[in-house]
């Protein structure tokens, strides 16, 4: 099942070709099928399209899909409740993060901002409006947070960079460009924080991962366009364990794949379907404090929690 082809023809610059379904069991399988629930549909536990999730230091999954619905579980799937975004006609949300008390911050893409809730649902404030100045967003896909509070912004549109904020809200700085060179970016989706503070943000159409300080220097990128392992194609979402290992999951390569945090491939999963460990472009993903790697698995409609085997 095709999902929003207007990702893949945005990315046509780059050179691609047709995923072989074969291709990424090489690696084996070092992950084992947890669970999954979901289906499709807008009652209390369905999803259409779950495009983000994230968790909570209490284990607790939020997911938002492309209805503007965010819903929250437990860690075995058992829905606690949900909301609505403000606006959702435009396009559907594509990041989201937890802060340390537990408030949700919502890249809402398709209206230039970054929304943060209480874990009940509360809207506590926005940043952003529309626009390419400092503190201005066109389209914001990703949303992270440093261990001082600072909020880092990914975006495309008018530039593809990635924009930092302090705990205030107040601009700090900003970094890349549209493009496909070192420091440059095609449609960041998504961005994630070490335990020492550099930055990964999936370069999706450039088919990598670049890592950046905290000031924006570019310190390493790994990824090319292909599916062998340590390979890439659309890397969609970007997380780290405590270890900070990196997950990734490839939309167009219908799997997720690990690597250490100086970019080494280690392990894939994943292949083109419905059945259990298979994948539908997957957009996000997050892991636990015990390792679980849990999966928007999007055309599927659902969530697919993974377990170290």
């Amino acid at each position: 099942m095709a999902v929003v082809p207007a990702l893949l023809v945005s990315c046509l610059l780059t050179s691609c070709r047709a995923h072989r379904p074969g291709e990424a069991s090489a690696a084996g399988a070092p992950y084992r099928f947890l669970r999954a629930w979901g289906s499709e549909g807008n009652k209390d536990g369905q999803f259409a399209y779950p495009r983000a999730l994230t968790l909570d230091q209490k284990g607790d999954v939020y997911v938002i899909d492309k209805s503007g619905r965010v819903q929250k579980f437990t860690r075995e799937g058992q829905f606690l409740l949900k909301w609505e975004l403000p606006e959702y006609a435009n396009g559907k949300p594509d990041g989201a993060c937890v802060d340390d008390e537990g408030n949700v911050l919502i890249a809402d893409t398709h209206y230039s901002r970054v929304l943060c809730y209480s874990p009940a649902g509360k809207l506590l404030w926005k940043l952003g409006s529309y626009g390419s100045g400092a503190g201005d967003f066109v389209f914001p896909t990703g949303v992270g947070l440093d261990a001082d509070r600072s909020i880092y912004v990914c975006e495309y549109g008018h530039t593809d960079r990635v924009q930092k904020f302090d705990s205030r809200h107040r601009f700090l700085a900003e970094w890349g460009s549209h493009g496909e060179g070192a420091g440059q970016f095609q449609r960041p989706m998504s961005l994630a924080l070490s335990s020492r503070g550099e930055v990964f943000v999936a370069d999706s159409c450039n088919h990598r991962l670049e890592v950046f300080s905290r000031a924006g220097k570019l310190l390493r990128s790994f990824g090319s366009v292909g599916s062998g392992l340590g390979q890439l194609r659309f890397p969609n979402d970007v997380a780290l364990d405590a270890q900070d290992n990196v997950y990734v999951c490839e939309y167009g390569n219908h799997r997720v794949q690990k690597f250490t945090p100086a970019g080494e491939p280690l392990c894939v999963w994943g292949s083109p379907g419905s059945q259990p460990g298979q994948f539908s472009g997957p957009w996000g993903v997050a892991v636990d404090a015990e390792g679980l790697v849990y999966i928007a698995d999007t055309g599927n409609h659902r969530v697919q929690v993974f377990a170290p085997a």
